[in-house]
């Protein structure tokens, strides 16, 4: 364990919704929900003034729209996030050449791997706190001068207690904990405060009567063990005292994870084989949960009667570990091979792997495509040919969509429907636009791609409070009290 908080866990605040009122400015200060729109969409990320209404990740689009009936209601840009994620990310490698992202949105620092390294090493250790402090600050500053965004950081001597701190700092904050005191934070917080409890695993610790951290830590190792298996026992009962040596480790290759089977009789029922790749499918996600990762690209393996061996992939629009999704995705892929002489081996795999998912967003999608997909395989096709040649397909414009119109410019779908679609024009650097209707195929509209938040537009540059840079606050004038919350 580290004597000093030299591991900062940086949070962004309600990324994707932050994003979007960022990009719109009509929805600034107002409540953003981001997510699937479909019937069994979920909520990805609400903003905070959605979420005073209950609303939260996770959550049933329907049960949302419900609680908060007046809110914005975005399918996801990923094409949005992702290069404000990479700026965000490119501001951390400053820091440190030890950067461990876990999803687009946050990731753990190693200061003492970076060019602050050698201050900190050789600081007492007030000072060294000091500094972290600062360098915090001055992250946080550049974040919301560079992108108009706000983060939290939380700052400890290991990786648990800085993502514990980086929650009580939430939103827009900075908490330290410093070491000695993993304790007496950790004590009175519920179980699943730690990382590795979930719900099934919640109950049997509550069977037992153990409900808080603290309770875990005073049963002692072997109770945990006897309840929870040796290695998960032993790991719960470390962290609920502190305990946490875990290193912060660099962005690795991408590998792939895959599974396989070879069957004893070639499989030549074409039911059988999808049930049987689905069967794949859900072992594959298990080892690739099992690993904390995801991945954009599915593939499907097939060795045929004669040895030949087929691979066939499909690329997803975003990393994902949902099963339905991959499952989904291997079946339509082995769904296109020639099975005619019988299969004798059969492999799913995913690659393109990411240590963050982005299913809250985009698996619906996905799912929505493949029933679509489905329902259109089986119609007739004689009417589904007379339906394609009368009528050419309507252009889909989604809620949050970017748009481009050739007389009034950029501009976002507020929503669209009976044959028409409605657009706001506004830019993230304008005020509030004005919002126009049109035809579902008025020729002057386009999809367009998302314009950057940091400033294309002319002019000085637009930025927020803090926006000094790097080292302004170095000597540890930039850092509020040790351990409070800010902002």
């Amino acid at each position: 364990m580290r004597s000093l908080p030299s591991i900062i866990h940086l949070d962004m605040d309600a990324f994707f919704a932050a994003v979007e009122q960022a990009a719109k400015p009509s929805l600034r200060g107002k409540p953003v929900v981001v997510g699937g729109l479909g019937g069994r969409g979920v909520v990805s990320t609400a903003s905070y003034e959605a979420r005073k209404f209950g609303v939260h990740s996770a959550m049933p689009m329907a049960q949302a729209r419900r609680l908060c009936p007046n809110a914005a209601f975005l399918a996801g840009r990923f094409e949005a996030y992702r290069p404000v994620s990479e700026l965000v990310m490119g501001l951390l490698r400053e820091l440190s050449p030890l950067v461990q992202p876990l999803s687009l949105d946050e990731a753990f620092v190693d200061l003492e791997a970076g060019p602050y390294g050698p201050l900190l090493a050789e600081a007492e250790h007030r000072t060294g706190e000091r500094l972290v402090l600062a360098l915090a600050e001055d992250l946080r500053a550049d974040i919301r001068r560079r992108t108009g965004l706000t983060a939290s950081v939380g700052a400890a001597g290991s990786k648990l207690m800085a993502k514990i701190a980086s929650e009580q700092a939430k939103p827009d904050g900075l908490v330290m904990i410093e070491p000695g005191q993993e304790r007496a934070v950790l004590g009175p917080m519920p179980v699943r405060a730690l990382p590795g409890i979930g719900p099934a695993t919640e109950q049997v610790l509550r069977r037992s009567g153990l409900n808080t951290v603290a309770d875990l830590a005073e049963a002692g190792e072997n109770e945990l063990v006897q309840l929870l298996g040796k290695a998960h026992g032993a790991g719960v009962y470390q962290m609920s005292t502190g305990l946490d040596d875990r290193p912060v480790v660099a962005d690795q290759d991408a590998k792939s994870v895959s599974v396989e089977d070879t069957y004893e009789v070639d499989l030549a029922d074409r039911e059988r084989i999808l049930r049987e790749v689905g069967a794949l499918a859900a072992r594959c996600v298990r080892r690739l949960r099992g690993a904390g990762r995801s991945g954009r690209t599915v593939v499907l393996k097939v060795r045929r009667f004669d040895f030949s061996t087929l691979t066939r992939s499909e690329t997803l629009r975003g990393p994902t570990d949902d099963e339905t999704v991959i499952t989904e995705t291997a079946r339509r892929l082995a769904s296109q091979v020639d099975i005619t002489g019988g299969v004798r081996l059969l492999g799913v795999g995913v690659s393109q792997l990411a240590d963050y998912t982005q299913e809250d967003l985009f698996a619906q999608a996905v799912r929505e495509e493949a029933e679509a997909a489905g329902h259109e395989a089986g119609a007739d096709e004689e009417v589904e040919a007379d339906r394609a040649e009368a009528a050419p397909a309507v252009r889909r414009w989604l809620p949050g969509q970017d748009v481009h119109h050739a007389e009034f410019g950029p501009g976002w779908v507020q929503g669209s429907g009976v044959g028409r679609v409605t657009v706001r024009f506004e830019t993230p650097w304008s005020g509030p636009g004005r919002v126009r209707t049109f035809g579902v195929e008025d020729p002057a509209l386009e999809p367009a791609p998302p314009l950057p938040l940091g400033g294309s537009e002319p002019g000085p540059e637009r930025g927020g409070p803090g926006s000094g840079g790097r080292g302004s606050g170095a000597d540890g004038g930039g850092a509020s009290g040790r351990a409070g919350t800010e902002g």
